[in-house]
């Protein structure tokens, strides 16, 4: 059996092995089944992700990269932190386009979702005066996000809006992943910065830790797709 590309080139199909991620297009995605699973862990996935997000705000020892932006965008508009968070998730799947990449229901609801679980949880959640509850906080929230993304990640409906931007730019580029991660996390932050932004422990503490949390998560929430996740493009 073959599958084509975008552009309607042959590519062919290998079986993926069973438990892993599988690269499938929007459609695909959903004709894969398991959606009874997968639909409910997307968004409990990206509701936690918010909540996460909320957590290290409250703590206030520092954010994660692309959050020191947005806070320091709403210091200059009439905005919420979650409202940053939604209208920058449509500005990078603007930049998607050239990139060719394909969204998928997960892309669109990580757009929506997260920034509406962010302020859901700032509304009823104040900052701790003691600084072992704002640690308490901040450790809480990037343990959080570590499993909030796996949750998302391995319902395998599509890749959020600044992941895609991540994995675009590195098939285009062919820099590594890791390389064009980290100079946009950088650049962020800069920006961010700039615009009064919250840097702190907390940041240094999400960029170290955030990646092997969340793969060593993944495999226990990777939804096995079986025969329907076979067409995985090379």
């Amino acid at each position: 059996m073959t599958s084509t590309t975008p552009t309607g080139a042959p590519t062919g199909t290998v079986h993926a092995p069973r438990g892993v991620l599988v690269d499938l297009g929007p459609v695909a995605q959903l004709r894969a089944g398991r959606l009874a699973r997968r639909l409910p862990q997307l968004f409990v996935g990206l509701f936690l992700y918010g909540v996460s997000l909320a957590l290290m705000v409250r703590g206030a020892l520092g954010l994660a990269p692309w959050d020191v932006l947005h806070s320091g965008f709403i210091r200059h508009v009439p905005m919420t932190l979650g409202q940053a968070v939604v209208l920058f998730s449509f500005v990078v799947l603007v930049l998607w386009i050239p990139l060719r990449e394909m969204p998928g229901l997960g892309t669109i609801s990580n757009a929506i979702v997260v920034g509406l679980s962010a302020d859901a949880t700032l509304a009823v959640l104040d900052r701790p005066e003691a600084m072992a509850g704002r640690l308490g906080l901040m450790v809480g929230g990037v343990l959080l996000c570590g499993l909030a993304s796996a949750l998302y990640i391995g319902a395998q409906l599509g890749r959020g809006p600044r992941d895609g931007l991540m994995t675009g730019l590195s098939r285009r580029t062919g820099i590594s992943l890791r390389l064009v991660r980290t100079g946009l996390e950088v650049a962020v932050v800069v920006i961010g910065l700039l615009l009064g932004g919250v840097l702190g422990v907390g940041t240094v503490v999400y960029a170290l830790a955030i990646g092997p949390l969340t793969q060593l998560m993944l495999p226990w929430f990777t939804v096995d797709l079986g025969d329907a996740g076979v067409a995985v493009r090379r």
